[in-house]
């Protein structure tokens, strides 16, 4: 259901993007035509180059890869210069805050720690395919209106995860 969601939300984002005349192009790992192209590195990056936002979803279509970890590689794959990691809670925390209350955000942490401290915000794969690639990631809270905006205006927001 992990890689079905991830189709949704990420139609629903081209959608709005269009809405106010972003150029942006919905990519997944499986077939589903008419709604999105199938994903091919090359089309996605040239499809980028040309100005357009590509949103890729769907995982890797193939198990044992989580959602998070596929958005890790095809960032990688593409180059990203960030991976922005849309979830529940407003950034990544010592502790799960919707069952600790007391646990406490960072603002800003590094690959190394969220690996050595078992933080559970992505699995460790995503967090070492972005070490390893120098792709810095911001967790936010992707049910707060405006946050995705705040984010591409480089307000800071959530938490980043880099070196």
């Amino acid at each position: 259901m992990g890689m079905l969601a991830t189709v949704i939300n990420s139609l629903a984002l081209s959608m709005a993007l269009k809405s106010i005349g972003v150029e942006a192009e919905l990519f997944t790992s499986t077939s589903m035509e008419p709604y999105a192209r199938y994903y091919v590195r090359d089309k996605a990056v040239e499809f980028m180059q040309k100005g357009g936002v590509a949103i890729i979803a769907g995982g890797t279509g193939n198990p044992f890869f989580t959602t998070d970890s596929a958005s890790a590689l095809r960032a990688a794959e593409i180059g990203a210069c960030a991976l922005l990691k849309g979830t529940r809670v407003d950034g990544v925390y010592n502790a799960d805050p919707e069952k600790d209350p007391a646990a406490v955000k960072y603002t800003t942490l590094t690959f190394d720690k969220a690996l050595a401290d078992n933080l559970k915000v992505m699995d460790m794969t995503a967090f070492a395919l972005c070490r390893e690639n120098n792709i810095p990631i911001v967790v936010f809270d992707m049910n707060i209106p405006g946050n995705l905006l705040k984010i591409v205006k480089g307000e800071p927001i959530g938490t980043v995860v880099s070196k």
